[in-house]
């Protein structure tokens, strides 16, 4: 029942309690204690009556506190430190709510036991479903039981869980691909590639010697080594022939993942690899970065120590953050990775729905995604290189960025 019913119920009780009030109050007229024979008739009726209209308001405020048709469905994000998880959680919740489901979106802020408890919590309110960004994706193993135990699906949204069962569907992009074209991306801007589609130096650059560094993700993030490995499918040839030196000498993925994906921990090491291996007027000729976030920190530590826009190296980065393509179009960060988090958001909340409907939902990749104990059907989608020359056409004519945002 709607608001405004609720408050006609509302006035209409506290009428007849004021009505109920002038009856049954003593006045100068009745001296005595006693209650006129006609004031007990009406004070019953009344008394009934409000009784009445207090338990139809009380049943329609329970009724609205009840979820929407659909059921109730839990969402969990890592953090709110990230615009782009914001973006996820809101789109999610909007598609949710518009096929008729209940949602409760929650942040945990890059905590690991807030993020449990909030699962727990979904699952006590009576979620049907979770989709769940894991903050750690080896973290999660005894709450996905509790769901399993109750019944409840759980979709891995972008970053595998992992060691657990109890993951039925995986929506993320193609991860591996993300790496291919960050790292691509490095070597066009470097002049080692003449243009995105080359496989093999050809460009201005291409006999080098070019100094890079490497950056990783969080290696409790599943999706790290996929954007590293597939980075270094692209990279490795040309360290391995001189074209590429990694002034630093770290070059595994243990010595240059960032752990929580934290720009400042990528900018104190860009600061102690300045420091440490580019003496004597050496200077960064590109920057393998995963992630904006970090591009960022990266960029903050290379002009502390001096570059500038004309001599910054190619920084790659990831997610098509604001932040980030503002940096680009004044000649800092050089490139990013757009992952159309819209079209995520719709592939999870379709996975969720169709699970509740009894319906199998629609895969493209059954044999990527090992989580450990399973091989999760996951369905990937596509992400796109972005720089100067294309940022209109990809981020400002899709909508996913309005122009008046990038000043």
């Amino acid at each position: 029942m709607d608001i405004v019913r609720q408050s006609s119920f509302g006035s209409a009780l506290m009428f007849f309690l004021s009505f109920w009030s002038r009856w049954t109050r003593p006045g100068k007229a009745h001296k005595s204690n006693s209650i006129p024979k006609g004031t007990k008739l009406i004070k019953k009726v009344l008394g009934a009556v409000a009784a009445g209209a207090l338990l139809v308001a009380t049943l329609t405020g329970c009724a609205s506190s009840e979820t929407a048709e659909g059921g109730l469905i839990g969402v969990s994000m890592p953090t709110q430190s990230s615009t782009r998880w914001i973006s996820d959680g809101n789109s999610i919740k909007e598609k949710l709510e518009a096929d008729g489901y209940s949602v409760d979106l929650q942040y945990a802020e890059d905590d690991i036991p807030t993020q449990v408890t909030q699962l727990e919590g979904m699952l006590t309110k009576g979620a049907k479903a979770l989709i769940i960004a894991a903050i750690d994706g080896t973290q999660l193993t005894d709450v996905l039981q509790k769901a399993a135990d109750s019944g409840v699906p759980v979709i891995s949204y972008d970053r595998l869980i992992r060691d657990s069962a109890n993951v039925d569907y995986y929506a993320t992009f193609d991860n591996f691909k993300v790496g291919v074209l960050q790292a691509t991306s490095m070597l066009v801007g470097m002049g080692v590639y003449a243009s995105e589609t080359s496989t093999s130096a050809d460009g201005a650059n291409a006999a080098g010697p070019l100094n890079v560094e490497l950056f990783a993700g969080s290696p409790d993030d599943n999706n790290a080594t996929f954007f590293f490995n597939g980075a270094m499918s692209v990279l490795q040839p040309l360290i391995d022939s001189g074209v590429l030196v990694v002034g630093s000498g770290q070059t595994d993925f243990t010595q240059v993942a960032t752990l929580r994906w934290d720009g400042a921990v990528a900018q104190k090491r860009m600061d102690d690899i300045l420091v440490g291996s580019y003496k004597g007027g050496a200077k960064v000729n590109g920057v393998l970065s995963p992630y904006d976030g970090l591009s960022r920190g990266i960029i903050a530590s290379l002009t502390a120590a001096g570059y500038t826009a004309s001599d910054l190296p190619t920084v790659t980065g990831q997610d098509a953050e604001v932040l980030s393509v503002k940096s680009m179009l004044a000649g800092e960060q050089y490139s990013t990775i757009f992952k159309d988090t819209r079209e995520l958001a719709a592939v999870a909340v379709t996975m969720a729905v169709a699970i509740l409907k009894g319906e199998t939902p629609e895969t493209n990749d059954t044999t990527t995604y090992d989580n450990g104990v399973k091989t999760v059907p996951s369905y990937l989608l596509t992400p796109y290189i972005v720089t100067t020359d294309n940022y209109k056409e990809l981020l400002i004519d899709s909508g996913y960025i309005a122009e008046a945002d990038l000043g």
